[in-house]
């Protein structure tokens, strides 16, 4: 008799886990469907996107730093060929 109240007892729990098993489950979908609701509302962007925008200035700062680099560069030499001025003479005003 005591066993078969401890069987009855242990097939009950192991039903109650069962089903307690596949309401996680359906707990953790729920919660999940409505994170990624609240999130596109909030128009969040998803990390894919986010890193390849970041790569994409990552990028575009290099060669930023690259033309300013070339524009000193050339600036440089127009000045070397630039003919200079003389400065313009002093008069009794001054």
């Amino acid at each position: 008799m005591q066993s078969r109240l401890i069987d009855d007892v242990t097939r009950l729990a192991n039903d109650a886990a069962a089903a307690l098993g596949g309401l996680r489950g359906e707990v953790e979908a729920m919660v999940k469907s409505r994170i990624e609701r609240v999130l596109a509302d909030l128009d969040v962007v998803p990390r894919e996107e986010f890193e390849t925008v970041r790569q994409m200035a990552a990028l575009a700062r290099e060669e930023q730093e690259r033309l300013a680099e070339r524009v000193a560069a050339l600036e440089a030499k127009l000045a070397e060929a630039a003919p200079k001025k003389k400065p313009a003479p002093k008069t009794d005003a001054e």
